[in-house]
């Protein structure tokens, strides 16, 4: 496998998801981790960005990612963010799940490792955006407010975008507890969309009968259904076949791994 999972959102535009290959970290971050915030080596961490800023041929500066907080907010990357130092950089991409920029050879992304990545694409505009849709973020609809949010700022219009839906974690392996699903139910979704009921993961460890069902969340859906509803045509939205969990050799899942773990970074970038 390829050290990035490509795809395609535009004629100059690229976007990626990292896979574990390629890379020089160890144990439950091998072997490509390019996210600071996680326990990685720091040395393993500057060397995976260095080979990723190499195939994008950018430099360190122009690679930005946020420390997400499961919230809704997104951040605008402009010239006067990119004139920050590193220190400044990192205190002003704190506390955001999702970027968007309508400049040229600034790569920005997310990390993830089971929750959801989403790449926007307005081509008319010259604008892209990267959304990090955990449950909490999918539940507070961040990929509506993101789209909003382009609107204010570049003019975006739903209809002109082009989304991809990252490997995250599928509805067969995203075992829930009752109060997400009445988190996702008081929010107004279509649960018969969403949700369903399988047989406790655990039950067998625990002794319990089989006839015990827990809820799971199809969160790759419910982020489909936004960018729909919002008015992105069903023709233009792509969903990744990958879950993360069951597909853990090759992607990073928290839910396998642990959370001192890799991640993996789903970037997009406007090539100058």
């Amino acid at each position: 496998m390829d050290l990035l999972n490509r795809y395609q959102l535009g004629t100059n535009i690229i976007a990626f998801s990292t896979t574990r290959h390629g890379g020089c970290s160890k144990g439950n971050y091998a072997g490509f981790n390019i996210n600071r915030f996680c326990g990685d080596d720091v040395e393993d961490i500057r060397k995976n960005r260095e080979t990723l800023c190499s195939l994008l041929g950018i430099d360190d500066c122009r690679l930005l990612m946020p420390h997400q907080v499961h919230l809704t907010k997104t951040v605008r990357i402009d010239e006067a963010l990119l004139t920050l130092s590193e220190e400044e950089k990192t205190e002003a991409l704190e506390g955001y799940d999702a970027l968007m920029t309508n400049l040229s050879g600034v790569c920005i992304g997310v990390s993830t490792a089971d929750c959801i990545p989403v790449l926007l694409c307005d081509e008319s505009h010259h604008a892209v955006c990267a959304i990090h849709a955990g449950w909490r973020g999918t539940a507070g609809r961040i990929v509506e407010k993101a789209l909003a949010e382009m609107g204010k700022a570049y003019s975006t219009r739903p209809e002109q975008v082009k989304a991809q839906i990252g490997p995250g974690i599928h509805l067969e392996s995203f075992e829930v507890g009752d109060e997400v699903y009445e988190t996702f139910l008081k929010e107004g979704f279509d649960m018969k969309a969403i949700s369903k009921k399988f047989p406790a993961k655990d039950s067998s460890l625990l002794h319990l009968p089989s006839s015990i069902k827990k809820w799971h969340i199809d969160l790759p859906e419910c982020n489909r259904l936004q960018l729909r509803d919002s008015g992105v045509p069903e023709s233009q939205i792509s969903v990744s076949p990958v879950c993360t969990f069951q597909q853990s050799t090759d992607y990073f899942s928290a839910r396998r791994l642990g959370i001192h773990s890799g991640r993996i970074f789903t970037g997009i970038m406007i090539q100058e």
